[in-house]
């Protein structure tokens, strides 16, 4: 009796209905979760901007502070670096907070230690909607920050977990950024949103990233030199590489049924698959958290 009144209450909890789940003051509050100080602005800074427009609450958190992501710096002053180029990024998308977690870049592990971290975080910023990778990745980092996220998914009710923080009373809606990998399956995209319109503003806080967008990752890629000297010519460098890629055949058709005539025309898109573990709002509600 008792095994079958928690699987009620988990339903209650997951299943409660959009009327109900609607944030009262009509702001939403979304929280964001990456790997490192970069993650969430390639994954989601567009959608970001476009929320933040419209006045609703986005704070980014990365759950481990980079200190390793360079090939000729490191350590502290490194984190010091990226912590530094996050908080630029998030006063150029216009968002409230960018947090970077002092966990060691590259040795993420999904302990119940940081879990609880992430669960503060969740419940300090009252989330209606939480974003994160999928557990299935090239980056152990980016594996396991999916796997905390989903194993805070439920905890963040539960007053016993953590009770130094006050349980939310409602779960928020998860959902996980557009990525490629195809194992154990692909991605799905449950939203689509269309970002041509805050593409500038994108490029213009992903430029904050100067020790990634035209260091790092370009070394790992081989084709440092390629990126321009010129601040100017390293910002259309930039929107080159980071913009304009086809769009697989699942996220063109996600974009026709949000935009309808209007989607042959998009471009660029920032898409999102509802992670089971948390609410799942029904069509309507996505509509009015995806309000665009």
């Amino acid at each position: 009796m008792r095994q079958a009144w928690l699987w009620g209450a988990a339903a209650i909890l997951a299943g409660t209905s959009a009327l109900a789940q609607a944030p009262a003051s009509g702001t939403l509050r979304i929280i964001a979760f990456g790997a490192h100080p970069d993650d969430c602005d390639q994954k989601a800074g567009g959608t970001a901007a476009k929320w933040a427009a419209q006045g609703h609450q986005v704070k980014f958190v990365a759950v481990t502070n980079g200190d390793a992501g360079h090939q000729t710096e490191g350590g502290g002053a490194l984190a010091r670096r990226r912590r530094a180029e996050a908080a630029e990024a998030a006063r150029r998308f216009g968002i409230v907070e960018y947090d970077t977690l002092d966990n060691h870049d590259g040795q993420l592990i999904p302990s119940v230690d940081v879990r609880e971290q992430v669960i503060r975080k969740i419940r300090q910023w009252k989330a209606d909607i939480v974003l994160a990778p999928r557990p299935n990745d090239y980056h152990p980092d980016h594996r396991y920050t999916g796997v905390l996220i989903q194993d805070a998914a439920y905890m963040v009710v539960v007053p016993n977990i953590a009770p130094d923080t006050p349980p939310l009373r409602k779960n928020p809606v998860f959902l996980y950024f557009q990525d490629g990998f195809q194992r154990p399956n692909p991605f799905r995209p449950d939203v689509a949103v269309a970002i041509d319109d805050v593409l500038d503003k994108k490029i213009h806080a992903l430029d904050a990233h100067t020790s990634q967008m035209y260091e790092w990752l370009p070394w790992v890629a081989g084709n440092l030199e390629e990126v321009p000297k010129d601040p100017a010519a390293r910002i259309e460098w930039l929107r080159n590489t980071r913009s304009g890629s086809p769009l697989s055949d699942a996220v063109r058709e996600a974009v026709r049924k949000r935009y309808g005539a209007k989607a042959d025309a998009v471009r660029n898109v920032e898409a999102f698959e509802l992670c089971e573990y948390g609410r799942r709002p029904a069509e309507d509600e996505l509509s009015r958290l995806f309000p665009f």
